[in-house]
């Protein structure tokens, strides 16, 4: 079950935009077929941080816990097409409770895409979707149930995107 939402209905997004920013399955794999090529992964930050009091509540934290430290596992990388500028800045975060047993391979992902192992074998995951318009683009900012864990991955469409033919 997915649920989408704006932010603002005043401020909407690029028409053509639309259908990626509410694309599902695994935006790596669209992507890819748009560029005709594997995408290329440049990690920004990969490590522990502590959440917001604004990320706890997107990933679904209540009570008592929203006012205590949480850490997560925090990725940051930027998405290449067949460009030179980068597509799409996407952040990852695993809260640690989340990566038990096999899911802490997410924290060795290198520069391989999320979406590789994600959606392995086409699969779609239960969803909860925003959207919303930051200063560098579009973003969509997703929180899955991947085997009973919680993570929430951000995806912001770049003017370069934007810019190539949709």
């Amino acid at each position: 079950m997915t649920s989408n939402s704006f932010s603002s209905i005043s401020d909407l997004p690029p028409t053509e935009l639309i259908p990626w920013l509410n694309a599902e399955g695994s935006l790596t794999a669209i992507l890819e077929e748009k560029a005709g090529q594997p995408l290329r992964v440049k990690r920004s930050f990969e490590g522990y941080r502590s959440l917001t009091l604004r990320q706890k509540r997107q990933l679904g934290v209540q009570g008592m816990m929203l006012n205590r430290p949480l850490l997560a596992w925090v990725r940051e990388v930027q998405l290449y097409g067949n460009d030179e500028a980068p597509w799409v800045q996407a952040q990852s975060i695993f809260p640690l409770n989340s990566l038990k047993g096999q899911s802490r391979r997410l924290q060795h992902l290198k520069n391989m895409p999320i979406g590789y192992v994600l959606f392995k074998r086409g699969r779609t995951l239960p969803n909860e979707r925003f959207i919303r318009h930051m200063s560098d683009g579009w973003q969509r900012q997703t929180r899955y149930d991947w085997y009973g864990r919680t993570l929430m991955i951000s995806e912001t469409f770049l003017p370069a995107f934007l810019s190539g033919d949709l």
